[in-house]
């Protein structure tokens, strides 16, 4: 069975593998296609697709998870979603929230001033974004370059909720969005 996974939430872009342990990576989430083409020579072979869900940057939240939709309805295969920070082992996982703020565990959202951080080892692109805080704080955080850093899709696969129709895969935003309707 071919499960393809990919997260494209975090400012690394899209990360995508398969089951049997093949990985893929592009700088831009919206680059998502040419990772899966790295790896999946014929996507009738895909039987199941796992996508991160988030938190995240919104538009990148949203790219994969059209991207899950689309591929899903035209080769007709379930989809499950797991959370961007499942798809991190060995490590707090901190994913840049903007804003001045992170998405960490939880999943909450807090200034990075207010993470416990002290004998931590923090990972993630929220991590790199506020390295010298975090150090001064007590963390230890891998260099910029360590793979660390980007979401797993393999950990995806194994985190992953239940296999269903694709539009039952809910983004996982923690905070309200900005834009708000008019009263």
């Amino acid at each position: 069975m071919t499960i393809l996974a990919f997260d494209t939430a975090t400012s690394f872009g899209a990360v995508c593998g398969t089951a049997s342990g093949s990985r893929a990576h592009q700088p831009r989430a919206g680059d998502l296609l040419a990772a899966i083409d790295e790896l999946v020579d014929d996507p009738q072979a895909i039987d199941r697709i796992v996508v991160g869900r988030g938190p995240g940057s919104f538009t990148s939240i949203r790219i994969g998870l059209a991207m899950a939709r689309s591929l899903a309805l035209s080769l007709e295969v379930p989809v499950a979603g797991a959370s961007t920070l499942d798809g991190y082992q060995d490590g707090v996982p901190v994913i840049d929230a903007r804003r001045g703020e992170v998405f960490t565990t939880g999943p909450r959202v807090c200034k990075p001033e207010e993470l416990a951080s002290a004998g931590q080892l923090l990972i993630g692109d929220g991590a790199v974004r506020y390295r010298e805080l975090f150090e001064r704080a007590g963390a230890t955080v891998p260099p910029d370059s360590d793979p660390v850093h980007r979401p797993d899709p393999l950990l995806l696969i194994e985190n992953a909720g239940p296999f269903g129709d694709a539009e039952l895969v809910e983004p996982l935003y923690v905070r309200e969005p900005d834009a708000r309707v008019p009263a």
